[in-house]
């Protein structure tokens, strides 16, 4: 495919977020691979001919520069939520059963809005998710208290068993590339080695071997509840509790509840997995971009003749 309609492709989805990115950030979301020689000569070109813009060192579709100022007010924010993000997983590591502690979202690509969440990704052990999410969720309660349930978005789960993402697309691609692991025992090594279909999408960016960026012991605390609930009782309790939940959640899916932002309330579970249903949120954002690459493709071929 021309390199001038891979950039565009890139910037068509990022422009969905309002988030203009940098030439190092196209480079790294390019379908195709390239060097980053020529791909400063198309960029040039394409500003030349009025295709995109460039402003504060972000490049866009649109020409304005409220975009670049929103983002960098936004990467300012970033810095300090992701400090308070490092330090409660480090408190999250230490509940039974987690393996890795991850921030994702907006946050793990350093954007941070007035009203943002922090979301983390999480990796349990083998048969034991909803035990250790159980836990997790009891813990958030608290939050509420003080008004910060909006630091503890705990809301994608998987296990050893399932460390394989379903979902291949380049939204789950672009979330996956842009986890950043904060806590852990060495599985999300085997995380990123099961997903390296990412790099089929954008093979320019490594994903490589991650590692967390602090390691600490397990508390005794938490080993002394794993060796309890290591048996039929953590089993029957796994179980329990899968159940219990997803009962929960269907009853608000039917409902068609939305969360304080407005957005569908929605959950996809399994024995290993608990994770926001895909039929909401991520389809609709492939569905928007597909529709607005249609639309600005015409308009796009035009200017390229």
């Amino acid at each position: 495919m021309d390199l001038s309609h891979s950039i565009l492709k890139v910037l068509a989805y990022f422009d969905l977020f309002d988030y203009p990115v940098s030439k190092e950030e196209i480079w790294s979301y390019l379908e195709r691979p390239v060097k980053i020689g020529e791909l400063s000569a198309v960029l040039q070109e394409l500003r030349d001919r009025k295709i995109i813009f460039l402003s504060n060192g972000f490049y866009t579709i649109r020409d304005t520069d409220a975009l670049s100022v929103r983002r960098i007010t936004g990467n300012l924010k970033a810095k300090s939520l992701l400090r308070i993000a490092h330090r409660i997983s480090h408190f999250l590591y230490q509940i039974p059963y987690v393996r890795v502690i991850g921030i994702s979202g907006s946050l793990s690509k350093n954007f941070a809005a007035e009203d943002a969440d922090i979301d983390y990704f999480i990796i349990t052990k083998a048969n034991r998710l909803w035990v250790a999410r159980t836990m997790m969720h009891l813990f958030k309660k608290f939050s509420f208290l003080f008004g910060r349930q909006h630091w503890y978005c705990m809301n994608y789960y998987i296990d050893e068993e399932a460390l394989e993402i379903e979902e291949k697309n380049i939204f789950t691609a672009i979330e996956l590339i842009t986890l950043l692991p904060v806590q852990g025992n060495g599985v999300i090594r085997d995380f990123f080695l099961k997903n390296d279909w990412a790099s089929h999408f954008y093979p320019n960016y490594r994903i490589g071997m991650k590692s967390p960026d602090k390691s600490v012991r397990d508390s005794r605390f938490k080993k002394l509840m794993e060796s309890l609930f290591d048996g039929r009782v953590g089993d029957w309790l796994d179980n329990y509790f899968m159940r219990l939940t997803t009962r929960r959640w269907k009853t608000k899916e039917a409902k068609q509840k939305l969360s304080v932002k407005g957005t569908r309330m929605s959950l996809y579970t399994s024995k290993h997995f608990s994770r926001p249903n895909p039929v909401f949120f991520q389809k609709e954002i492939l569905a928007l971009y597909n529709e607005r690459l249609k639309k600005l493709s015409v308009k796009w071929d035009a200017a390229l003749l």
